[in-house]
């Protein structure tokens, strides 16, 4: 289609940039409302404004072609589709069942347990006194206190989640090194995850349970409920594992801001929406074009992949201030689009929420220092964003 848009050869998927996008969003974001990323032959959108509309527009920017490069509609996906990669009216039911399984009520059910197991963690982290804020805090809450609500085995949790997770992520993303890295790791998961999704091995009590109990009732089919625990898995595991690795980072980082949330923990909220707005676990992803349409002004052809940047979007001085790159607990930084928008916006966020809320709360509540005793080590993925180890000391 003809049309003139600013050109870049920066490449989003270098380690490099993977490790600190921000310059290369700076630049992408001045050159206009989107640039075309040679490397890839693909309209790039990282401005809040333009990331936001085609979140929002459902309809024209599709999900079921793939939230990867990949067009799903031509080319055949590596695994069965779940609820992040249909549309209505397929996506309509599935939502309706997981939205009724993580509802405000049962959310709040979950309270006491995850609770019971923050004490526990920080008991154990106040013992160690010194320890990494990624193996030794973030991962260990979600793995037992999410994998309990969602009634999974806990045997071979640890050893398989986070990399099927990973694997799963990287799809998101281009075939590159990293991408075949992590399927190499992901793939022996797959069999795991799969099987303990399945009705048989999902505790009664559980959310997995839940969610069969909507399949029973005729709402969706056994396959989408076997792919809505694993959706589910992903919505309260992966990318809760790196939110909390980044809002504990954030807080290390600025020992003042940690300062305020001490002294008053109703700001723990508002301390994780930001570090959610300035360290976006989810960083990229891709919709597809259903029909021509002038976007903004771009033509954009029907069957095209766009690719959008929230990670961008979320620091964008049009939308934040001109002091956006800067983590201040004390910002209003609801509205963020971390859990993404519109109809496709992360349905598990609610437990997310509640497991960094307990979590930070019972931390900014027992614990009075937080010091970094060494450099983070990054993890580096093609789509997700945080710390691969955090060292640490703290204080009671």
């Amino acid at each position: 289609m003809a049309r003139t848009v600013p050109t870049s050869d920066d490449d989003p998927y270098a380690v490099e940039n993977l490790i600190d996008p921000y310059p290369m969003f700076d630049r992408m974001r001045a050159a206009g409302p989107a640039v075309w990323l040679d490397r890839y032959e693909v309209l790039a959108f990282t401005s809040d404004a333009g990331v936001r509309d085609i979140l929002l527009d459902y309809r024209t920017f599709i999900n079921g072609a793939g939230v990867g490069p990949k067009n799903l509609h031509h080319e055949q996906a590596w695994r069965p589709q779940g609820i992040l990669e249909t549309d209505p009216p397929m996506h309509t039911a599935m939502r309706t069942a997981m939205t009724d399984v993580i509802s405000p009520r049962g959310v709040r059910a979950l309270r006491e347990q995850f609770q019971l197991f923050a004490d526990e963690l920080v008991d154990r982290v106040l013992d160690k006194g010194e320890l990494d804020g990624s193996s030794d805090f973030a991962e260990v809450f979600p793995i037992r206190a999410f994998g309990d609500a969602v009634g999974i085995p806990r045997e071979g949790r640890e050893e398989n989640l986070l990399p099927h997770g990973a694997m799963n992520f990287s799809a998101f993303g281009p075939e590159n090194d990293l991408h075949r890295q992590y399927f190499e790791r992901g793939e022996p998961t797959r069999e795991w995850v799969m099987a303990n999704c399945a009705r048989e091995n999902l505790s009664p009590d559980g959310l997995g349970a839940q969610i069969w109990e909507h399949a029973d009732a005729g709402e969706i089919t056994p396959d989408q409920a076997t792919l809505l625990v694993r959706a589910m898995l992903s919505a309260g595991l992966d990318s809760t594992v790196l939110a909390i690795g980044n809002t504990l980072r954030c807080l290390l980082e600025n020992p003042d801001q940690w300062a305020i949330v001490r002294e008053n923990p109703r700001y723990v909220k508002f301390a994780i929406d930001e570090a959610l707005r300035l360290e976006s676990p989810f960083q990229s992803f891709y919709r597809t074009a259903s029909v021509d349409v002038d976007f903004h002004g771009i033509p954009i052809a029907a069957g095209e992949k766009v690719l959008v940047f929230p990670g961008a979007a979320n620091r964008d001085t049009e939308k934040w201030g001109q002091d956006a790159d800067r983590y201040r607990v004390e910002r209003q930084a609801g509205g963020h689009l971390a859990f993404g928008m519109g109809i496709h916006q992360c349905v598990g966020q609610p437990i997310s929420r509640l497991e960094m809320d307990v979590l930070f709360t019972t931390l900014a509540t027992r614990v009075a220092t937080l010091e970094p005793t060494g450099t983070p080590e990054p993890y580096v993925h093609n789509t997700l964003r945080g710390s691969k180890s955090l060292p640490l000391r703290v204080a009671a």
